[in-house]
Formats: C-alpha cells, structure tokens, sequence
C-alpha cells in the first residue's frame, strides 16, 4: 500500500517541475513534488550572505526573461513577488585596445505588470550608432535583420519556443521561415557552425567576437559546434539587443518562490530531502514512484520528471527496459559543453572601466564582457587552451553588476557582480586540480581586468562564490560534468532531436519528461515544462493554458 497518493506525481522540485505543477493543479489534480535537495527550484536559486554577509547572489540560473513565460500571467507572478527591473541598456563588450559596443533594448518592456514590449525606434538608432562607429555595412545589416526580426523571425520565434515540436519532416515555425523570403533565412544556416554564422551575418571582428561568446552565452556552443535555427537567433537577439535585459528583484529565487507560492494557493504539495529511487511501473505504464528511504508514492494518473535522459533512464528506470535504439540515444546524449566559473563577487566599487571616457553607458549595462579584440584566438585557440588548461590565457569574461538595479543584492554602498567565463568538463581534472583552478582563475580575473577598469584591483574585492564544474555536478544531477545546459545543445541535442526518441512522452505509458533534457532546451524562460503541460493535456483532456 502506498505511503501517499496523488493523482500527478512530479519527480524533481527543479526550475521545470515548479512551473509545470501549479498548470496541473489548475486543471484539477491533485499534485505532489518531491525533491532531493533541500530546497527547491533547482537552478533558479539564490542565497543571503553569498558572497560575503549582507550580499545575496544567485548559485546557478542568473539571466532570466521570465516575465515572457505563458506561467508569468497564467499565475500572476507578479502578485507573487517576481518583480523584474528593466534597464534600456542592454549588452556590451569592451575591448582590450579601449574601444567598446553598447547594444539598447529593441523591444523594451513598456509593461511590467504584463511583460508587453514594444519596438523602439529611439533604441535601435542607439545600437545602430554604436555599430557605425566601428562598421558602416554590420550597421546598415543591424537595421535590415532588425526588420526581418520584428516582422517575421520574432513572431515564429516566439511560437517555436511555446509550441509543441513537430514530428521531422513537418516544418516547425523556425523551419518555415526558410521557405518565406522576406524573411532572410537561407536553408544553409540550419547547418552552419557558429563561426560561420558570425562571419556570415557581420564583417566586422568586433561583432564576430561578441556573435561567438555570445553562442557560448546562450547555449554553451563552441566556434565549431553547429547551433541551428533556434541558438543562432537565440544568440543573435543578444548580440544585438533586440530583446529587453531583465532583473529579477531579489535574484533569481524570486522566481521559484513566485511559482511555489501560485502552486501551493492550487492545492500542491513540495517535499524537499525526497529523493526518487524508482519509478514504479506495472506492465507498461508509470503508477508511482518509490523514495530512497522506502516511502511508496502512488500516481493515480501520471508521472512527470524533471530530470535530463541519464538520470531518468539509466537510474530511475533501469537500463534494462531500454531498447537497443534507446540505449544507443543515452549513450550519445553528451555534457562535454557548457562548463564554466561563474557566481557573484563582493566589490567596495564598481569598474571604472576606460573605455566609459568616450562610451559611458558601458558602466551601466546589464551584461558587459570584456576581452580581447582577437578573433582568430576565440576561433582557434580558446576552447583548445580550455580543455588543455582548464581556462583561456586571455579571458572573455561576462560581468553583470545587478546591484545597480537591484540594492537587495548588495548592503548599501556596496556592489555585486555576476562573473562567468567558460572552462572544460569536470572530468578533464581531480577535484584537487579543480580547487587549485578556482584559485588561479580568480587571481588571473582580477589581472586581467585591471586593464580594463584599473580600480579592479584585490582591495576593490570583499568576497567571491565564484563556482567550478564539480560544485555544479555535485548539487544539480542532471547538470553532468558540470555544464549548466543538461546536455550539449548543438545538432542531435537539439529542438525536437533533444532526449529520448518520443521527447515528451517517453516509452512508458504515462511517465513524461518536462526538464531541460527535452525540447525546449536550457535556460530558465524556455519552454520545456510549458509544451509538456499542452501534452498532458491532450492526453488527459484536460484545460488548455490560458496564455
């Protein structure tokens, strides 16, 4: 006899298994999630005293769009408590001989209560200035994609993201932008690498430069790897600022608490320290799940994991219910992209960077990289002297100073700063290698960028959480080898190719995948758990999202 019953049983207290549960709740069922870890949210989590005391700074998940998720107005995130700041500034990159770009909001929020963006004519003349000044023709290109983005790519875009895939053969709304041609999309930039999409879309090395991190940025897709439809436009909407910065007020548990808090008003119930040992499957079908400590959990209609491919699969079904084929998709499904040394630091000010003499608004941006103006060292060397070395000799660092927006993340006076930069899978070095790495990446962060903001030197520093692979890996299972994606996102990993063979519905009757592992892919506002809902939904006929 079962220890509890419910009618939907969520495997996973993750970024996904939050917003799919208040959708079931909604539609009448009774809904219990149970998590291993001892809080929820999975990487949308943030912590007080992190990285020094009175600071609060994000573990995991740190840029997110959430208030254009369908679950930001099904569920009145905003009432709540996710509250997001945005900033017109957008992105930028300042570059080693002084020179910088500033990307503005194209689509800026004109609406937070509902998330509504608007075109701004005045911010797209911004950024197409800030092109000139270094490319004439990347600025006139700027303005023609900007059109082709608001018209065409932007609405299919958007459906892509929140719509069910279509079986192969069927173009999904990406795919049927190549036959429109006003759109721009040759069928050829499915294929492409990124390399070759930064040289196809720009001539200039800045925006080359920038068009490749930010492929590392969105997706953890290297210069080599071939992104397709979804991460080119992904990356390109980053590169040039189309879509709005956002800061979640509070970090990005806002958003896990925002949708614990509409999900327990519907009735579900979270369980933390639970973790799921087995599925419990009779004949064919998923009819509940068993916890490590032996409590017997019945699901009376479905079972839904937030969990990638592995993990589900190999250790929670077990390997011997696979099919050869399957076997084979596990076995391919790789986590060797994604890794990085990324977190809060604590500083007393903020980078009084050079290049703000003849470009100010880069001491006010979102998202600010700084690296060197060398293409040909992030096309050929950087990821070679990553996997060799555990980091690049020359850094390509994202800095995001939230406290400017957000003053819960830092006492007064004082500044928090998200960093990242990329490195190799947890398994390339013992854990001793990878605490000595930690050291000499930030020492090396600190040289480096001392020549980009003089005042960035170790007094300027109070604390740092900043974290390696192993940390990752060894606090979020699905994030192997410690990359935050889930799984590699290019080619075969990818749209509806991500996961098992079925995606959404695996071989086992009732038994469904809502994590990142599916299509959908990473990232927090990503659409995994919302078209997994529409699925179930189907099946069960039950109501339909409202938005």
């Amino acid at each position: 006899m079962a220890d509890k019953s419910y009618d939907a049983v969520i495997i996973g207290g993750g970024h996904h298994g939050t917003i799919i549960a208040p959708y079931l709740a909604k539609a009448g069922l009774k809904v219990g999630v149970f998590e291993r870890l001892d809080h929820l949210g999975g990487g949308a989590v943030s912590f007080n005293d992190t990285p020094a005391p009175g600071f609060r700074g994000n573990f995991c998940a740190h840029f997110t769009r959430f208030y254009g998720h369908p679950a930001y107005k099904e569920f009145n995130l905003r009432a709540e408590g996710l509250e997001y700041v945005f900033p017109d500034t957008n992105e930028a990159v300042i570059f080693d001989d002084e020179t910088s770009y500033v990307a503005y909001a194209g689509f800026p929020v004109v609406d937070p209560k509902t998330g509504k963006t608007e075109y701004s004519e005045t911010n797209v003349k911004k950024t197409y200035d800030q092109i000139a000044r270094f490319s004439e023709a990347d600025a006139k290109a700027y303005l023609d994609w900007t059109e082709k983005y608001k018209e065409y790519i932007r609405p299919a875009f958007h459906r892509f993201r929140f719509s069910v895939p279509t079986p192969y053969g069927v173009p999904d709304p990406l795919e049927e932008l190549i036959n429109n041609p006003k759109s721009g999309i040759d069928p050829s930039m499915q294929y492409m690498t990124a390399k070759e999409v930064a040289h196809y879309f720009f001539e200039s090395e800045e925006l080359r430069i920038l068009t490749l991190r930010g492929f590392l940025t969105s997706c953890g897709i290297y210069p080599d790897d071939v992104p397709g439809l979804m991460y080119t436009f992904a990356t390109l909407h980053l590169v040039l600022g189309w879509e709005t910065a956002a800061i979640a007020k509070g970090g990005t548990q806002s958003i896990t608490d925002a949708l614990v808090s509409a999900g327990k008003k519907l009735g579900v119930e979270y369980f933390i320290n639970s973790e799921v040992d087995k599925v419990l499957i009779e004949g064919e079908a998923a009819k509940g799940i068993r916890l490590l400590d032996g409590t017997m959990i019945e699901a009376k209609q479905m079972v839904v994991s937030d969990n990638a491919t592995p993990q589900l699969f190999l250790r929670m079904i077990g390997e011997d219910r696979l099919s050869t084929q399957m076997k084979r998709k596990v076995d391919t499904y790789f986590f060797d992209r994604a890794q990085l040394f990324w977190g809060p630091v604590a500083v007393h000010e903020l980078p009084q960077w050079k290049a703000a003499r003849d470009n100010p608004d880069v001491s006010a941006t979102p998202r600010t990289y700084f690296a060197p103006k060398d293409l040909a060292f992030m096309e050929d060397k950087y990821m070679h002297e990553i996997f060799l070395f555990g980091m690049p000799s020359k850094f390509f660092l994202l800095t995001a100073p939230d406290s400017i927006w957000d003053p819960t993340r830092a006492p007064a006076g004082k500044h928090s700063i998200h960093v990242e930069d990329f490195t190799c899978p947890a398994r390339i070095f013992s854990r001793k290698e990878w605490r000595n790495l930690h050291d000499e990446f930030y020492d090396s962060m600190i040289a480096q960028w001392q020549k980009y903001a003089p005042n960035m030197t170790k007094d300027n520093f109070i604390g740092e959480r900043i974290t390696t692979p192993i940390d990752i890996q060894d606090t979020h299972l699905d994030m192997r080898e410690g990359g935050w994606s889930e799984g590699n996102c290019g080619g075969a990993q990818s749209g509806r190719f991500r996961g098992l063979p079925g995606g959404f519905r695996t071989f086992v009757k009732g038994l469904y995948m809502c994590s990142s592992g599916v299509t959908g892919g990473p990232a927090i506002g990503r659409g995994s758990s919302y078209n997994c809902y529409q699925i179930i939904a189907d099946d069960f006929g039950l109501s339909k999202p409202e938005y």
